[in-house]
């Protein structure tokens, strides 16, 4: 008979005529302000419930402190995941730069302009990037987590009050489930409250089975959602010869001409092949205008290569170390520390040369030697030529003009002489300290 009564009140608070088994959710209890509402609210938290809620219409501020919720603990989820990425970030680029990948690849690290292998500034935006990537996924998981979320259906939207509840009207609800539940205790205390008790709210026992449509149109979405990786499965282990499918650009495939390479288009449009386009005769940046020719050029007034050096620049300890820093910035990877054309450009493109040779590598590499810079014929230039050269390049060097400035330019020139002379200097010529400090070396 009980059963009974709940199946009826069920029809006529839910608008609903269920002949499944009913069982009691929990009591209902609507106000008509939020004052209230936060006053009900603050009576049933200190009665000692547990298990209850309220509804609002709109968000009701200091709801949260007459509930007597608590601080989640989801920033601390999102403060340990994001601590996870950052850490992450870094050992990865720290691994893969500066430990492992360099040596898989080559045998030897890429020591770029004498930068080190691994720094903290340059590896912060991978890094910052993951930690909002871990953070953000974090915190948006343990969100539906920690509100038993997603729920697809909710006892409350069988009650035929719940229109007003989203409306103009406020209601607390205390589930049958709470250790301290007593149907006639919670009715008394509610009541007690102001709120107008409503019929008890009722649940069905069991579930009623998902529709059979719905069931066939989720297999056929997840049929449909294993093509994508059944094809990027395959493009994995399959050959071809035709290059893959680049759905995302971003800076793999730019529509670029490279340093030194032709330009038909350029060629019909200015006569001129070069990719490189040439500055009109004469040109000259703004505040840049020097009165010796011989400056910018590394010619005299003859056309002819200066042995010396411009006027107005003197060598000087300060002017041969602002030589050498360049040098080693911009210089060093091709020619080697002492001009030898040993860098680690010239010893990579050895070891890809030798590869080739051997058949390990596709054919095709076209590389030409950094000269050694202590050779005759580079001893035997004039300095305007050693100037030329690192202004406009040569073979596969491309120009330094517009990274090196004219005056650095020049001061390599004179770093270029000091090599040259340190690689062939007689012990006649070296101060006397120097030669006491040779001859005390075992031979």
């Amino acid at each position: 008979m009980q059963e009974n009564r709940l199946n009826q009140s069920a029809s006529g608070s839910s608008g609903h005529d269920d002949t499944a088994p009913q069982k009691l959710y929990g009591v209902v209890a609507e106000y008509g302000t939020p004052d209230e509402l936060m006053a009900a609210a603050t009576r049933v938290r200190d009665a000692g419930y547990t298990r209850w809620d309220t509804i609002t219409p709109f968000p009701v501020h200091g709801i949260e402190e007459a509930m007597g919720i608590k601080p989640t603990i989801l920033p601390w989820f999102t403060l340990c995941l994001g601590l996870t990425g950052t850490s992450l970030g870094l050992f990865m680029q720290w691994y893969t730069n500066a430990v492992q990948l360099p040596y898989l690849i080559s045998g030897y690290p890429f020591l770029i302009s004498g930068k080190p292998m691994f720094s903290l500034p340059a590896n912060i935006p991978v890094s910052f990037e993951l930690t909002i990537l871990f953070a953000a996924f974090t915190t948006f998981f343990a969100m539906l987590a920690l509100n038993l979320l997603p729920e697809l259906f909710h006892p409350l939207f069988r009650h035929k009050r719940m229109p007003r509840f989203t409306s103009d009207r406020f209601a607390l609800v205390v589930e049958a489930k709470d250790p301290l539940f007593d149907r006639a205790r919670v009715e008394a205390l509610l009541a007690e409250t102001g709120g107008a008790v409503l019929d008890p709210l009722l649940t069905p026992t069991t579930r009623a089975p998902l529709p059979k449509p719905l069931i066939s149109i989720a297999v056929i979405v997840a049929c449909i959602a294993l093509v994508p990786p059944a094809f990027i499965a395959k493009a994995r282990v399959s050959k071809s010869d035709q290059p893959r499918i680049h759905i995302i650009q971003d800076m793999d495939m730019q529509p670029k001409f490279k340093a030194q390479a032709p330009a038909p288009v350029f060629a019909r449009l200015f006569g001129d092949e070069r990719a490189s386009l040439q500055s009109p005769d004469g040109t000259v940046a703004r505040g840049r205008l020097v009165e010796d020719a011989s400056a910018v050029s590394g010619k005299d007034s003859s056309g002819e290569w200066i042995s010396g050096f411009p006027a107005g620049f003197s060598l000087s300890e300060e002017i041969l170390a602002r030589g050498r820093e360049r040098y080693q910035i911009y210089c060093l990877p091709c020619h080697g520390m002492v001009g030898a054309g040993d860098g680690l450009v010239s010893q990579r493109a050895d070891f890809l040369g030798r590869a080739q040779a051997a058949g390990a590598t596709p054919t095709g590499m076209n590389w030409v030697k950094p000269a050694n810079l202590s050779e005759q014929r580079i001893r035997e230039q004039a300095n305007g030529q050693i100037y030329a050269t690192i202004t406009y390049g040569l073979n596969n060097m491309k120009g330094y003009a517009s990274q090196i400035s004219r005056d650095d330019r020049w001061a390599i020139v004179a770093y270029v002489r000091a090599l040259q002379l340190s690689q062939s200097a007689a012990v006649g010529s070296l101060p006397a300290e120097v030669r006491a400090q040779l001859e005390q070396q075992p031979r």
